[in-house]
Parts: C-alpha cells; sequence; structure tokens
C-alpha cells in the first residue's frame, strides 16, 4: 500500500476474478438443468405417457443441485464484492476528496439495501469511474460500466419474475386440493413450459451480467493504478481554481491540504504565494 492510503492490493480483485470464472460454469449448469425440465414438460405435452415421474424427478434434482451451487458462489460473491466496492471507494475519495455523493459506508450497504439498491450503487460506481479514469474527469467512457447494470438489473429482474411464476405455477400443481379438469390441467402444463423458457432467457442475460462483472473488476483496478500515479484532477466544470468560500474543483483537496503523492512542504512565509499545483493535464 503506498502512501497517499491508497489500496492497490490486488487480492479482493483476483478473489472476485476467480469467483465469477467458476460461477460461470455454474450458472452453464442452470442452464442445462432448466432445458432438462423444458424438455421432460414438452414430451409431456406431446405424449402424456411417454413421460415418467422418475423422469420429472430427475430432472428436477439435477436443476436443484445446479442451483444450490450457483446459490453458494452468489452469496461468496456478494460479499467480497461488497467489501472490495468499498475499496474502490476509499481510493477514490483519495483520487478526488469531497467530490462523491454518498460515503464510503454507502458503497457497501447499499447493495443490502431495498429499494435504494436499484440506484444507489450505479452513482457511486460513476463517481468512482469518474475518479479513477486517468485521463481526467472530462474524458469518461462508462461503456462497461453502463452496460454492466443495466445487463444486471435486467438479469434480476427477469430472473426474480421468472422464479416467482415457477413456484407459484407448481405450489399449484402439486397441491394436495389440485383437480382440474384435462383442459385446465394441459393449460397448466402449457403455462409451466413457457415459464421454463423465459427463466432460460433470464439465465442467459445473468451468464451476460457476469461476464460483464468480470471484465468491470479487470477495467476499474486497472484504472485505479494508473490514476494512482497522476496529480489530482481538475474540476468537473473545467476550473482551475477557487476563491474564499467557494468549494474546490473535483479532485481538489481543500486549502491547506496537499494532493495526493504530492511531498509535504512546510507552509509559506507570510507575504509569499504558497506552491501552487497545476491541475491534471496542464504542467
Amino acid at each position: 500500500m503506498p502512501t497517499g492510503g491508497v489500496d492497490l492490493r490486488r487480492g479482493l480483485a483476483t478473489t472476485l476474478t476467480v469467483l465469477f470464472a467458476v460461477a460461470l460454469p455454474a450458472l452453464i449448469l442452470v442452464l442445462v438443468g432448466r432445458g432438462g425440465q423444458y424438455g421432460v414438460i414438452g414430451d409431456m405435452l406431446d405424449d402424456p405417457t411417454s413421460v415418467t415421474q422418475k423422469d420429472l424427478d430427475d430432472a428436477d434434482d439435477f436443476f436443484l443441485g445446479a442451483w444450490v451451487i450457483f446459490v453458494l458462489l452468489t452469496l461468496a460473491i456478494a460479499v467480497v464484492w461488497a467489501v472490495w466496492f468499498r475499496k474502490l471507494r476509499l481510493n477514490a475519495e483519495v483520487f478526488a476528496p469531497g467530490g462523491h455523493r454518498f460515503s464510503t459506508g454507502w458503497a457497501a450497504g447499499a447493495w443490502f439495501t431495498p429499494v435504494v439498491s436499484l440506484w444507489f450503487p450505479k452513482q457511486i460506481a460513476n463517481d468512482i469511474w469518474r475518479a479513477s479514469s486517468p485521463l481526467g474527469p472530462h474524458a469518461v467512457n462508462r461503456g462497461l460500466l453502463n452496460g454492466w447494470w443495466v445487463t444486471w438489473i435486467v438479469a434480476m429482474v427477469a430472473n426474480f419474475i421468472g422464479n416467482l411464476r415457477y413456484s407459484m405455477l407448481r405450489n399449484k400443481v402439486e397441491s394436495s386440493t389440485y383437480s382440474p379438469s384435462l383442459s385446465e390441467a394441459k393449460d397448466d402444463i402449457e403455462s409451466l413450459h413457457s415459464i421454463l423458457a423465459f427463466d432460460m432467457f433470464a439465465t442467459v442475460i445473468l451468464m451476460a451480467a457476469a461476464i460483464l462483472a468480470l471484465l468491470l473488476v479487470r477495467q476499474i483496478t486497472a484504472m485505479q493504478e494508473q490514476r494512482a500515479a497522476l496529480p489530482p484532477q481538475a474540476g468537473p466544470m473545467g476550473g482551475q481554481g477557487y476563491g474564499p468560500g467557494a468549494p474546490p474543483p473535483y479532485g481538489v483537496p481543500p486549502q491547506g491540504q496537499s494532493p495526493y503523492g504530492a511531498p509535504q512542504m512546510p507552509p509559506a512565509p507570510p507575504g509569499q504565494p504558497g506552491q501552487q499545483y497545476p491541475p491534471y493535464g496542464h504542467g
């Protein structure tokens, strides 16, 4: 950990990379499991006599085993991700002190807070991304960040809806009081078949989100490593200085504090101006 308070150790980023790399095969197993259930239900629609209870149980058992493995991996990812994301926020505070909308506590807690988890983490990520940009806050390409976030939200919503519909219909069909007519039973099986197809689509979206998350971890880690060697950034509106009572430009520490990486200088004698540090990209 270099002086200045920036933590460039790669342990958390490496752990996340490994966890995502393992979670992807687990998601493939989940997709295969759902595909097995989808195939069995499809065979039942084509010819009910061709499917036995053992076929249904085997398909369900395979999916359940794959799902348990994925859930355990997801829990590990959630914990490591929250710790890693807070570390990014702490580093970003050094790069751009006072230029963030949320505290470091929210960087970890926002992911687990209902409702606000749908937008607080993205706003925090935007601030981190801008502060960590080696090219300065004006030249920030958030394509990867935005793509990951949209894919993640779509995947979460689609998987929640798919799992909820599947559970509700399975509970209805397997209920001891379930005694439908022939046409009603066929409609329920067709609904289950379409729900499984939707859930397979949601799993594919979740796989895309996991791939983008892995790329995001690698990208932001590299950005912060490059950014740590640069002086403070200029203000977001292009300002290079600030007067008494005005807030400092984005990336410039409050008056009287040395920028990240700058040597500690003794106070200037009375009557002499203090040392001025040009913003990133000037001088």
